[in-house]
């Protein structure tokens, strides 16, 4: 999937808002990222071209989100595993625990993740 920061915010727009008119994309987006109409057209086009956004012209809110919150999160994982960590959970767990702080209930939650794995 490989969205960019930009094909996320409009993912989050849609993903909040529900189906929307261009109207209702752009002024969401202009506050934030200062773009304008022609702007959100072009990636809402774009993005509906590859699948991620589903465009309905015949609907008074024709844009809605084409892909689940879930399913970007997902392969946005995939990519980041495969590309950066060779495929290895625990060393990008690794990484992601030696750089952070988490919680006793984080860490208990994670030992227990780990129990049901029977790793």
């Amino acid at each position: 999937m490989g969205m960019t920061d930009s094909e996320w915010a409009v993912m989050e727009v849609l993903w909040a808002e529900g189906p929307c008119t261009l109207g209702q994309v752009v002024q969401a987006l202009s506050a934030t990222k200062g773009w304008s109409r022609n702007t959100v057209y072009t990636y809402l086009n774009r993005m509906g071209a590859k699948g991620l956004v589903r465009v309905d012209h015949e609907q008074k809110a024709p844009y809605s989100a084409g892909v689940s919150r879930e399913e970007c999160r997902r392969a946005e994982r995939k990519d980041l595993l495969s590309r950066v960590y060779g495929g290895s959970a625990g060393d990008l767990v690794a990484a992601f625990l030696q750089e952070s702080t988490i919680t006793p209930q984080e860490r208990d939650r994670l030992r227990k993740l780990l129990d049901e794995m029977e790793v």
